[in-house]
This record gives C-alpha cells, structure tokens and sequence, in this order.
C-alpha cells in the first residue's frame, strides 16, 4: 500500500465528518493506494458511531482513555501498511488534491518529513512551520511578539526546507517514523512533533514546507478551555529543553516563562479578565 492517513481525535465528531469527506473527496480521483485509520481517544459524542456508520472502510481504533496525540498516533503508526504515513488532525479539511501534492514531494526525498501550508477558516494563511525554540526565538516568542512578525512561526508563499512543520498535517515514510523513535508519548499535547522533528534532524533528516499542499486548519479543537493550550505549551517547552539542553538552558527557560507568567497574571488584573489570571497562574504552577 502507498499511504496511510491517521487521524487522531476527541469529542470532534462535526469536524471528524468533514475531514473524513474531504479526503476521500481529495483522493478520489487518484492512483494513490491508500487506507484511512482514526484513533478516538475515548470521546462521548459519538464519534466512534459515526466513523462506524458513515464510514465503514476506515479502520477505528477505540481508546479507553484520552491518549493524546503523540500516543494515538504511535499507536496507528504501528498498524499502517502503507509505505508513506500521512497525519492529519481531525479538524482539518484536505483542498483539492494536497495529500496527493505531498506524497508525489515526498516520494523523491530521500531522509525527509514534509508538511502542507495550514490556511485558517476564512482563508487566511496560519503560520504552520518555523525554527526550533532556542533561547532567543523563545524570547521573541515571548516577549516580542514573534509569530505576528513572521519570525518564530510562519507560513511561506514558496515550498521550502524549514526546522519544523505543524504536526496538524505532517508526512514520512513509515520507515522513518521508526528510525527516529516516534512521538514521545510523555507529551501529551503540543511540542510533539518538534521533539520528533528536532531528534529526526539530529539523525540526517531534513523537513519541508510545501506551500502548494493547502489544508484549512480550525486548530485547538481538542484543547478543552481556552486556557489550556497556553498551559500545554509551557509544559511541553519545559519538558523539550530538560530532554535537549543544558541546565543553564533550562534555568534561563524557566524565568523567562515565568516573566511572562506573571506580566500576564498583572494584566489580568489590571484590565478586569480573571480567565487570563486564571490561565497564567495554572501556566506557572508548571513551572
């Protein structure tokens, strides 16, 4: 078999069902051999009852328990057949024929990951890939506004090698997910495929952007409350620099997330929004 798609998802039903349609819809028209797996991390709005009735020729793997994404996806890595593996989060739609536009890339890579160009509800592009966090792009981040400045996360017009792509639409050979030692099912949500990514590079693979593989990305869709990602982030940049770097990288990450931590409990405060104290006093407490 050529591909396999994974999807992993939670509580996402209306958005499972369209992201099924549309890559079957995408694939139609193709020679692709293909086979599609959804991983449901134990949701309760039927998910598992759609996937079963609308769409009987995937293949459904039921959780007992929410797993996370890394986890559910080793786990459907593990069952694929296809000799390319394609993971796509539940809320996203596929555009025309982009999973056929990244595995035709891929195809003629040797050592490489690829991912699509993220588009957001209303079209707009969604940064989607950028340089790993080291100290200074974690400052920027942080402190100088990076992401709306194109700096520590992007979306290029042109396909292009990049440190890392979105995880919400990333493709390799199934080998290569082996060799690098899939995702680290330690982090639960976000971080994920930058670990995988950044281990990926240190044994000679290389990652692309392909700009002309376009998927719209509702994003967040799995998190719960609002507050949550911020607090997923924290803890997955803590856990990243323990693995990767030195302590002094890890000290100097720790005050800089704590910085921002408290700026934003004080902002809270002064502007009346007890959900942003709320959410960097959990943000901290990671810490």
């Amino acid at each position: 078999m050529d591909l396999s798609i994974i999807i992993p998802s939670y509580n996402t039903k209306a958005l499972l069902e369209r992201c099924l349609t549309s890559v079957f819809v995408s694939l139609k028209k193709t020679t692709i051999d293909f086979d599609v797996i959804v991983v449901d991390n134990a949701s309760d709005d039927g998910s598992q009852d759609l996937v079963s009735s609308r769409f009987p020729q995937v293949h459904l793997v039921r959780n007992k328990e929410n797993v996370g994404y890394g986890k559910a996806n080793n786990q459907a890595i593990a069952k694929a057949k296809g000799e390319y593996v394609v993971l796509l989060n539940s809320d996203i739609v596929v555009q025309d024929d982009a999973i056929g536009v990244l595995y035709r890339f891929i195809k003629e890579k040797n050592k490489a990951f690829a991912g699509g160009k993220l588009l957001n509800e209303d079209g707009s592009k969604q940064p989607s890939c950028g340089p790993f966090f080291s100290l200074p792009m974690v400052a920027l981040m942080l402190f100088a506004k990076g992401d709306y400045w194109g700096v520590t996360r992007y979306s290029p017009d042109e396909s292009q090698r990049v440190d890392w792509v979105s995880g919400a639409c990333l493709i390799g050979r199934k080998a290569a997910f082996g060799e690098v030692g899939l995702f680290d099912d330690r982090i639960f949500m976000y971080m994920e495929e930058i670990d995988l990514l950044y281990r990926a590079r240190e044994k000679g693979y290389v990652t692309f952007f392909v700009a002309e593989a376009r998927f719209v990305h509702t994003g967040a869709a799995s998190s719960g409350e609002r507050r949550t990602p911020v607090v997923n982030i924290y803890r997955g940049l803590v856990y990243f620099y323990k693995k990767h770097y030195s302590q002094f990288s890890v000290t100097a990450l720790r005050g800089m997330l704590r910085i921002k931590a408290l700026a934003g409990i004080i902002m809270g405060r002064m502007i009346g929004k007890p959900t942003l104290v709320l959410t960097y006093e959990e943000a901290l407490s990671v810490l």
